[in-house]
């Protein structure tokens, strides 16, 4: 295991110190999730603040809701405190069935004896009419923090918060003048590990079972993975385990790296199999089908689609080229 903050530590902290209300996103399994774990239980060890994540999955499909949403959602938060703080700090609220959010959480800050800090999960996930209600909610609450609202959010997901607005800028409901990404301070990048840190990561290998990782093997891993944390990490469990059987003592060559690439690729294993299914969107495919058939594309930062497929991990930026290129060989 890497570091989950991976540099990031002195940035959320400064956010959160500031009572800000903040994004995190990157592609999806990089390490969101175990990231905001871990902040939590550092929060939670400082006694300053107390934290909680939960995520808003379970309101994330079309039929749903507002009213439905408001419930499914109160209650993540419920189970989630119930399941990550003291019982001294659960929610003593009694909720009405229309209850919403924004009320909630007022009601629940309020009786907590520390400022609170949310870390939202899943937050991009919601659809239409949620997206915008859960947005102005935190937007309506903010001016209240931090006795009578969370002093401090994270909204975590796969897209920048500019993809919000784009999810809702044709809608009919208009997010209007007051616009609830106003509100946002910073969105941060959770970054692909760096070569150190694959090497950081691979040395734990060794330590627990004897398996060494050369130099040229970990540059090898570095090349086909992109420093992507779940190709990393699928990528040594393919050879310890299913190509040499966890036998610490024999020797990972060029050809076994391979192998497990070529493995994980015909496998076709559910992060593979969730980037195939993204090339079916129009945003998507259009892009794909310029680099696989050799267009040199530009990077453009005001390009809504390039910087979505960024966000989604499929693609980078070709600093040398002032392009864009696939992230990583396997991807390629």
């Amino acid at each position: 295991m890497v570091d989950p903050l991976r540099g990031l530590k002195e940035t959320i902290a400064g956010l959160i110190q500031e009572e800000s209300y903040f994004a995190i996103h990157s592609p999806r399994q990089s390490g969101k999730t175990t990231l905001l774990h871990s902040l939590m239980h550092t929060i939670n060890a400082e006694d300053e603040r107390i934290c909680l994540v939960f995520s808003v999955e379970t309101a994330a499909y079309r039929s749903i809701t507002v009213e439905e949403a408001n419930r499914k959602i109160i209650s993540a938060i419920i189970l989630s405190a119930q399941s990550f703080l003291p019982s001294s700090y659960h929610p003593q609220i009694e909720r009405e069935s229309l209850m919403e959010m924004k009320d909630f959480l007022s009601a629940w800050a309020r009786q907590l004896p520390r400022p609170l800090v949310l870390l939202i999960d899943e937050i991009d996930a919601l659809y239409d009419d949620v997206l915008i209600s859960v947005l102005r909610q935190l937007r309506d609450g903010f001016q209240l923090r931090p006795n009578s609202f969370p002093s401090s959010v994270a909204l975590v997901g796969l897209r920048d918060i500019r993809e919000y607005r784009q999810e809702v800028r044709n809608n009919e409901d208009s997010i209007g003048s007051g616009s609830p990404f106003n509100i946002i301070a910073e969105s941060i990048v959770l970054k692909n590990f760096t070569d150190d840190q694959i090497v950081e990561l691979y040395q734990q290998y060794t330590d627990d079972g004897g398996q060494v990782f050369s130099d040229e093997v970990v540059h090898a891993i570095g090349l086909y993975s992109g420093g992507q944390p779940w190709l990393v990490n699928a990528l040594a469990r393919e050879i310890t385990e299913k190509i040499l059987k966890k036998d610490g003592h024999r020797v990972i060559t060029l050809d076994i790296v391979a192998q497990a690439k070529e493995n994980l690729i015909l496998r076709r294993d559910t992060h593979l199999d969730s980037l195939i299914d993204k090339l079916n969107e129009q945003r998507v495919r259009p892009i794909i089908d310029a680099l696989i058939s050799g267009v040199d594309v530009q990077y453009d930062g005001f390009n809504d689609d390039l910087r979505y497929c960024i966000d989604l991990g499929i693609i980078t930026r070709n600093y040398k080229t002032e392009g864009v290129k696939i992230s990583n060989i396997i991807y390629n």
